[in-house]
């Protein structure tokens, strides 16, 4: 075959997935599942995402995007020309609101930090995995980060609504050259009125950037409406309490406040704070004053205990299907350092990261707004979709219940992103946006992976067939 051909060939292969410029799915788009102005869901097991005993033999009545009814089968009639789904035996919740996600993907391929843009399979994974709603922490790529939501939203591409984080705001320690350096109060002020104007709604503050231009930022984002969350280092979790963060990013795994060696104005070594949370007492009262705080000033954790099983070692391996879904070399260097990983067999992250998982728990049962998110960085173990099914499971091992921790990734998330009135739970008036699940994830939270089809606005999507769409594409595209 001549060289032009070749390509022309491997363009139209290539063609389906190359879906920036694209026009509005086709109905008869096999993805799309159930496309309906009226649809019934009938019998179904309904877990509402407010901590709710499940309840059996209901009947939801989607039209217009919207849940219009809910209640007993016996009570709710079936509208005419509804199209019907016969849920026995299955559950329908929430759509997952996830609050620490990304559209790129890190990875270490033959030397150092590779950071790549997922603009078409993240999007794919999330929604087949449940995400009908998502807040990107953190942006690398801002200008594709807004070409997606519109695409999205209008729906040339598949994925959830998503909700944007600006650039990071970092000081000028930054190893990471996609991070900008923030230089004073001034630089932080512009900085938040640019990306505010451009249509983000959060800001997140990162490890380097010092205490007097953290309160900048946080001034001046709270003038524009803007939460602000972070994952800090220079600033504690008791010092950025203080000046008004939204949001703390991470469970307690950033923390440093209990990190003796560090002065005030250091940047946090996470290896030194992983061992100020190994050698933590439980009922130490320095941690419990810290929770104290964080509940009166109102602060939201995010828990992350995704990204972090992958760095700790005797923990799960990624399944055939994440595996699947890697490009080859991120596969295998994956595997190679979780291999590493678990060769090394360090004590200190294997504590840390237990007791992260304890006072997550202790945090919620305190009062605390406790969140979740994937956060699909790191070497190749934690990606969008299985990342946020991964989450959720987590949190149950770390010891909510299975109906407090869809709360937490549902509702709470909902919440905290000021959106809980038009989703998060399942009730009348609200977007259709929840996951029918071949299972009872009230009982047994791996049933999540059940996950069959995904409403979002009342469209539904078949979740095999878009994380089959993405597979061998993770690290590529």
């Amino acid at each position: 075959m001549k060289p032009t051909r070749t390509i022309a060939a491997l363009l139209a292969v290539l063609a389906p997935t190359f879906c920036l410029g694209a026009e509005p799915a086709a109905p008869n788009d096999p993805i799309i599942a159930v496309r309906a102005p009226i649809v019934a869901l009938t019998h179904a097991r309904v877990i509402d995402g407010r901590n709710h005993a499940a309840l059996e033999n209901q009947t939801l009545i989607l039209r217009d995007g919207k849940i219009a009814t809910l209640g007993a089968d016996a009570d709710v009639k079936i509208p005419d020309g509804a199209t019907v789904r016969d849920l026995t035996g299955k559950s329908v919740l929430p759509g997952l609101v996830m609050v620490h996600e990304h559209l790129y993907y890190s990875s270490f391929i033959s030397g150092p930090l590779h950071i790549n843009e997922m603009e078409f399979s993240f999007p794919r994974l999330y929604l087949a995995a449940g995400v009908t709603s998502a807040r990107t922490t953190g942006s690398l790529e801002p200008y594709t980060d807004l070409a997606m939501k519109s695409r999205i939203a209008d729906g040339r591409a598949f994925g959830p609504k998503l909700h944007l984080t600006a650039p990071y705001f970092d000081g000028p320690e930054s190893g990471i050259a996609q991070l900008h350096a923030v230089a004073d109060a001034a630089s932080a002020l512009r900085m938040v009125n640019y990306w505010a104007d451009e249509g983000f709604t959060s800001v997140k503050v990162y490890m380097n950037l010092p205490q007097d231009i953290m309160a900048a930022v946080i001034d001046a984002a709270h003038k524009r409406h803007m939460q602000v969350t972070g994952h800090i280092g220079k600033v504690s979790y008791r010092e950025a309490a203080n000046l008004g963060i939204d949001n703390l990013e991470h469970g307690f795994m950033a923390m440093s406040d209990l990190n003796k060696d560090r002065k005030p104005g250091d940047v946090s070594n996470a290896q030194n704070n992983y061992r100020a949370l190994e050698a933590l007492s439980p009922d130490a009262p320095e941690i419990n004053d810290l929770i104290k705080l964080l509940v009166e000033k109102r602060v939201t954790l995010t828990s992350t205990l995704a990204i972090f099983e992958t760095f700790t070692p005797g923990r799960r391996v990624a399944g055939a299907a994440e595996l699947a879904t890697l490009a080859p070399p991120l596969r295998e260097t994956y595997l190679t350092t979780w291999s590493a990983i678990n060769i090394q067999n360090n004590p200190v992250m294997k504590s840390a990261f237990a007791k992260t998982m304890q006072l997550e728990a202790r945090f919620f049962r305190a009062g605390g707004q406790l969140v979740c998110g994937t956060d699909p960085t790191g070497y190749g173990g934690c990606m969008a979709g299985y990342g946020n099914w991964r989450a959720i499971e987590l949190m149950v091992e770390a010891g909510l219940t299975p109906l407090e921790a869809i709360q937490v990734a549902t509702f709470n998330g909902a919440t905290l992103l000021g959106i809980a009135r038009e989703t998060g739970s399942l009730e009348a008036g609200k977007a259709a946006d929840l996951i029918i699940v071949n299972g009872d994830p009230s009982k047994n939270i791996a049933d999540l992976r059940k996950a069959e089809i995904v409403f979002k606005d009342g469209t539904g999507y078949d979740s095999k067939k878009l994380f089959d769409s993405v597979k061998g594409l993770v690290g590529i595209q």
